[in-house]
């Protein structure tokens, strides 16, 4: 007989429930208008703040990381040849005339179809190179020129399933990208960082905070459910980071001197510990990273985090277990509803420090 297998360990350990109303079709009026709750990495009782209030919980040494990966309009619907509607979600590549995306239509996509993209009849147009499996499709431009022009011109953001709107407005290309996206290549938000505002991002250097960036673009693969009951046995997505060297000193300076490395987002996590060796100093570099991480985890870098609330069974759910307990999330979690909290993409913000 086996040994069971350990709670922190099991899928059905990361689950809980959650009223449909709570979770977020808008965002919040104002971008730094969303509730805060503040948890304790420590055993300690959460409260609960405005995101606002942020700068009161800072010491105002610490070192603040973001991810600034910019979101392409990467969602695109045109008409094929024979006169079916088309949906395209681009993957990338964005540069050049050649991208691979999920194509869905009323009928099935082949080899040598083509797709009139845009709601008009003078969009570009693109051809069928290539099916390639599991809704995937190779595209071509063929009339040239770069795919990321056409996705920002004629492309809805690309929000998750769970925000029901057939169409995005001009209000989600603003509030669907933080404020200091710069690098596209990302088809979902950082959203963590939707919050920020410029205005608390200068009061947060005024007081002392270093703020630094980093970049990795975030996949459709975030999005990818966990389908093993042992998590460990979980495969992650692959996702493509950069951190510059100006960014690894800062961190590994602040390391050094005994400063908070606050993330801002699971991403920066995610990155941050991808990117640092065994002694915990980081490197700088550019790099591919499917590091999937849970409880038991031992972190190099991250001190506190920034994060949004997440999906039930979720790896990002099961990453902030690893850096505060799962008891102790799934407690916060608990009492998130019975609050009220507003969840996921466009919701409510934790502060763990």
């Amino acid at each position: 007989m086996t040994d069971p297998t350990p709670a922190e360990f099991l899928r059905s350990s990361y689950e809980y429930d959650l009223p449909e109303e709570l979770i977020a079709q808008e965002p919040a009026p104002q971008r730094d208008g969303s509730r805060m709750m503040v948890v304790p990495r420590e055993r300690g009782n959460p409260e609960h703040r405005m995101f606002s209030d942020l700068l009161g919980f800072l010491e105002g040494d610490e070192l603040l990381v973001l991810n600034d990966t910019r979101v392409i309009p990467a969602r695109l619907f045109g008409r094929k040849d024979t006169g079916g509607r088309v949906e395209v979600f681009g993957l990338g590549p964005w540069i050049g005339a050649e991208t691979v995306a999920l194509v869905r239509a009323s009928k099935s996509t082949r080899k040598g179809h083509r797709i009139r993209l845009g709601d008009g009849d003078e969009g570009p147009e693109a051809e069928v190179i290539e099916a390639l499996g599991e809704g995937q499709f190779r595209l071509g431009l063929t009339g040239g020129g770069s795919w990321l022009d056409v996705f920002e011109a004629l492309g809805d953001m690309p929000l998750p399933p769970y925000i029901r709107r057939e169409r995005t407005s001009a209000a989600d290309r603003d509030r669907y990208q933080t404020v200091f996206a710069a690098e596209a290549g990302a088809v979902a938000a950082p959203t963590a960082g939707l919050h920020f505002t410029p205005a608390i991002l200068d009061e947060l250097a005024e007081r002392g905070v270093e703020i630094a960036r980093l970049t990795l673009h975030v996949g459709l693969g975030t999005f990818l459910p966990v389908r093993v009951d042992d998590i460990r046995e979980h495969r992650m997505h692959s996702e493509a980071w950069r951190l510059s060297r100006e960014t690894a000193a800062a961190v590994n300076q602040a390391k050094a001197a005994g400063r908070k490395i606050l993330a801002v987002g699971t991403t920066v996590v995610r990155t941050l510990e991808a990117a640092a060796g065994p002694d915990g100093l980081v490197q700088a570099g550019a790099a591919d990273t499917n590091i999937f991480i849970y409880p038991g985890y031992h972190f190099r870098v991250v001190d506190a985090l920034l994060t949004n609330f997440h999906l039930p069974g979720s790896t990002l759910l099961m990453l902030v277990a690893a850096l505060c307990g799962r008891e102790a999330v799934l407690a916060a979690y608990a009492e998130a509803v019975r609050e009220r909290y507003r969840f996921y993409s466009y919701g409510d913000c934790m502060l763990i420090r």
